[in-house]
């Protein structure tokens, strides 16, 4: 063994041993349990034979080593060894570094003379050997003491009306594609933007599915973050769930999203754009426009949604090196006011001019009810459609598991134009239908025959008169009855077919037709092009009945398990899975005034149902989830394929085939792999540069992003999913080095030259004048220069602020604008160019001379008395 050779002490105890001796050891079993592989390990002491099973199962090899003191182990699958007095791997003549040299990577001399002369590249930087998959990172392995006591069953302590909070954290812990992130991937819940709501949230999942499983614990470190970013949540008083729902999973996606790498569009995706004529690029769809979303946040607020004003008065334009926290609340609560959409113009528009349109043939006078698609909008969306950052695209574990996309299309009554918008959703807050509106959709249809694929605002198939009748008697009869004894009858499939109706545009909400160039009657309807991993449902119940000073909700049916979504699905949808499971449902008791809420999880290691009533975790059966009174509702992809795949290629590991050829791929996508129905091509460009090594700021925790696979694993996956790219060798890339060390200077000396500059201008009595800059842009130059955006922002872009009068540009009234000096305007607009000036000129007050000498004198006068 004299191949093993690293910096490990204790080398010098191995005994001697062969490659074919580990080989025929692989086949036994563990000396002590008899358990077979894989993931055994056999003990290196010189002239000890023990081989032992791992963490996998009773880990015997671990108790071998602590009761012999024989440190050195190896795994008879991987062949890798391990140190436990070191605790650390012990490596063959292989170690991971930097390449040695790169034909395209310049000279040190020549940096020098680039102006980073300040920095050096680290010569002996290494990477982490990331660990080998095991079966537990390709499958949920339900333990036999799970069975019995099963994790995730730990309470919530209520710290003052706080049940919203603790149902909503419960129904989102029982979603396993989330919590298997923080559980498996935990070391990229990594940020630097405080309150670093991810990190408490990790925390708080480490410890409700923890084995010891705790009765009850106490949120609140993830509480107190919530309330510094958002003071809607400060105080004592009962708050909305589904509110705290959105506004934490957005938090979570501002500090866990990372850019998606430009790759070369797929020929399906470039046929799809040519044939819808698209005229924006697919960045511009997926992020929403501030200024779009006004309308829908009136429609909100009417609704009863809490909503939040936002000061622009901006007070100082220095930089503070410590966080600001209240500048952040006000920049979450700008982004939540992007969040709702209920508008066909809330994106950019992908037209198309038809003569007619078969789907819009049948189109009836119906009215239906209002509905709401509820999106994520980032910050950086809020741009001008020149600007460079409009193209960026974002993605994290949060978009990854609930992102949706909608297809909204609107006609012109009047020359048949149909205008084509793509919506992203989060979650679909659908609205309760009321007896006109059940009466409407179902004047002539069956609900339980449904029309074909594709087809748009029809759940249900049309029926004969019989059909007709019999609905209508039905209806009527519940309709006499009181709501007290039998409410009206609802289904989940109500509320989805009467969000997907069409609506007719008219009156005050008429559609205004570009090609018309005006007002026209119109009609909307949708279809859904992607349906997210989990689909989140927000039902919106308002005071429908008073009745002994109760509140008397409409009761909406839902099922447990196989909630059809193919009748909402559009024809040309890539989607293949549209059969959906329950996962959870949050409900809320009492008065309009006091509401308690509950969640409903079913949990994933013994499917049984339990409530989570703040800290007391019970027990249900179905029939007493069925007949809850749902508020919000989590729905899974359901796929017994995907299911069959995961054991499939997790048996796999007890082939003993040693791999000449090791693959690295993501943790994340491993993930998506063992939670997701449908988990996409493998994508390991989370921890690749675009120049195919790992980024700089990423190479301190590539054991957190990476696991290695052997060579008949990663054959499997691949060709079953495709995508990559394969990595077989990880090495840190010197040409993004050189690119963060350059820009690193740049953000020092801007931010120096900034400050000097700013500070001069402070200290000016009289300013003969003031250049105003967008507020918006200089918050983003600033997250670029303190480091928390990595790429510089585009041109200065004045044109919101701005308003042009007589031929000259003027400020905007109550615009979102700063103050700088003429010289750091120059500075900025040098480096980053745009505009357009605005420029203000306090008025000069004309002294008259005669009164100056006037007032002098009295002054001598008074003076001298």
């Amino acid at each position: 063994m004299s191949s093993f050779r690293s910096h490990c002490p204790h080398l010098d105890s191995v005994g001697e041993i062969t490659k074919e001796d580990l080989i025929q050891k692989s086949h036994g079993s563990c000396q002590d349990c008899k358990v077979r592989g894989p993931n055994l390990w056999a003990c290196l002491e010189n002239r000890c034979s023990y081989v032992g099973c791992g963490e996998s199962q009773v880990d015997h090899s671990t108790i071998h080593s602590q009761e012999t003191k024989h440190y050195l182990t190896v795994n008879l699958t991987t062949l890798r060894v391990w140190c436990y007095a070191c605790s650390k791997e012990v490596f063959l003549d292989r170690k991971l570094g930097t390449q040695p040299s790169l034909p395209h990577v310049k000279p040190l001399h020549q940096i020098q003379e680039n102006g980073v002369q300040d920095f050096k590249i680290p010569s002996n930087t290494t990477l982490k050997t990331p660990l080998v998959a095991v079966f537990d990172d390709l499958d949920i392995e339900v333990e036999e003491e799970d069975e019995l006591k099963a994790r995730g069953l730990t309470g919530l302590k209520n710290i003052g009306n706080t049940c919203y909070m603790n149902a909503a954290l419960q129904a989102l812990s029982n979603c396993p594609p989330l919590t298997q992130f923080f559980l498996d991937c935990g070391g990229l819940a990594r940020t630097d933007k405080k309150p670093a709501i991810c990190k408490s949230y990790l925390k708080l999942m480490t410890e409700l599915w923890h084995k010891s499983r705790p009765g009850s614990v106490v949120p609140t470190t993830l509480f107190q973050g919530i309330k510094t970013v958002n003071p809607t949540f400060r105080g004592y008083s009962q708050q909305d769930a589904q509110e705290f729902l959105r506004c934490l999973m957005d938090l979570l996606h501002e500090e866990l999203k990372e850019q998606v790498m430009e790759v070369e569009e797929d020929p399906q995706t470039i046929m799809t754009e040519e044939t819808m004529e698209e005229d924006k690029s697919q960045s511009d769809v997926d992020f929403q426009s501030c200024e779009s979303c006004s309308s829908s946040d009136k429609a909100e607020n009417e609704n009863g949604s809490r909503s939040f004003s936002e000061d622009n008065n901006e007070t100082t334009m220095l930089i503070q090196d410590d966080e600001n926290n209240s500048e952040m609340s006000k920049d979450w609560q700008k982004e939540k006011m992007c969040n709702k959409i209920n508008k066909v113009h809330s994106e950019g528009e992908l037209d198309k001019d038809r003569d007619s349109v078969s789907e819009t043939a049948d189109l009836n006078n119906q009215e239906t009810v209002k509905v709401q698609i509820h999106s994520r909008a980032s910050v950086q969306s809020a741009l001008s459609p020149k600007r460079k950052k409009q193209h960026k695209k974002y993605r994290s574990v949060i978009s990854d598991i609930f992102d949706g996309t909608i297809i909204s299309s609107v006609q012109c009554l009047t020359c048949d134009r149909v205008s084509v918008t793509l919506e992203t959703f989060q979650d679909l807050s659908l609205p309760i239908p009321g007896k006109e509106d059940l009466a409407k959709l179902h004047s002539s249809s069956h609900p339980t025959s449904i029309v074909k694929a594709g087809s748009c605002g029809e759940a249900y198939a049309p029926q004969g008169w019989i059909a007709f009748f019999m609905e209508y008697v039905k209806r009527f009869v519940v309709s006499c009855v009181p709501s007290w004894f039998w409410g009206p009858v609802v289904t989940l499939q109500d509320c989805l077919a009467a969000f997907f109706a069409r609506d007719e545009l008219k009156g005050d909400n008429m559609y205004s037709c570009e090609k018309c160039k005006k007002l026209r009657n119109g009609v909307k309807f949708c279809k859904v092009q992607k349906f997210p991993e989990i689909l989140c449902i927000h039902l919106k119940r308002f005071r429908h009945e008073l009745m002994f000073s109760t509140k008397i909700s409409t009761h909406v049916s839902f099922p447990l398990e196989g909630l059809d979504l193919q009748p909402f699905l559009a024809k040309d949808s890539p989607v293949q899975i549209v059969t959906y499971d329950l996962l959870s449902v949050i409900c809320h008791h009492g008065t309009a005034s006091s509401g308690h809420y509950i969640a409903y999880c079913r949990n994933n290691l013994n499917n049984l149902w339990y409530e989570f009533d703040d800290q007391s975790v019970t027990e249900v059966s179905e029939s007493t989830v069925q007949n809850a009174e749902a508020y919000v509702l989590f729905y899974r992809k359901s796929s017994e394929e995907a299911q069959k795949e995961r054991r499939r290629i997790s048996n796999l590991l007890n082939i003993m085939e040693p791999s000449l050829l090791q693959f690295y791929i993501s943790r994340q996508w491993l993930n998506k792999f063992k939670t997701f129905a449908e988990p996409g091509p493998i994508s390991n460009n989370d921890f690749l540069c675009i120049h195919g090594g790992v980024p700089p700021r990423k190479a301190g925790y590539i054991e957190d992003l990476v696991l290695m696979l052997p060579q008949n694993i990663w054959d499997n996956l691949y060709s079953r999913y495709g995508g990559g790219p394969a990595v077989n060798h990880l090495y840190i890339c010197h040409t993004c080095q050189i690119e963060a060390e350059k820009i690193e200077k740049r953000r020092k000396t801007e931010l120096e030259i900034f400050i000097r500059l700013n500070r001069a201008f402070q200290e000016e009595d009289s300013p003969a004048t003031f250049y105003c800059i967008s507020m918006q842009w200089f918050r983003e130059w600033e997250s670029f220069v303190k480091g928390k955006d990595g790429d510089p922002p585009g041109p200065i872009d004045n044109t919101k602020i701005a308003v042009t009068k007589c031929g000259n540009v003027i400020l905007r009234q109550g615009a979102d604008s700063g103050q700088i000096s003429e010289e750091t305007w120059n500075f900025l607009q040098s480096i980053y160019g745009g505009g357009p000036e605005v420029i203000l000129r306090p008025p000069v007050v004309h002294v008259d001379p005669d009164a100056v000498q006037a007032e002098e004198k009295i002054e001598v006068e008074t003076r001298s008395l």
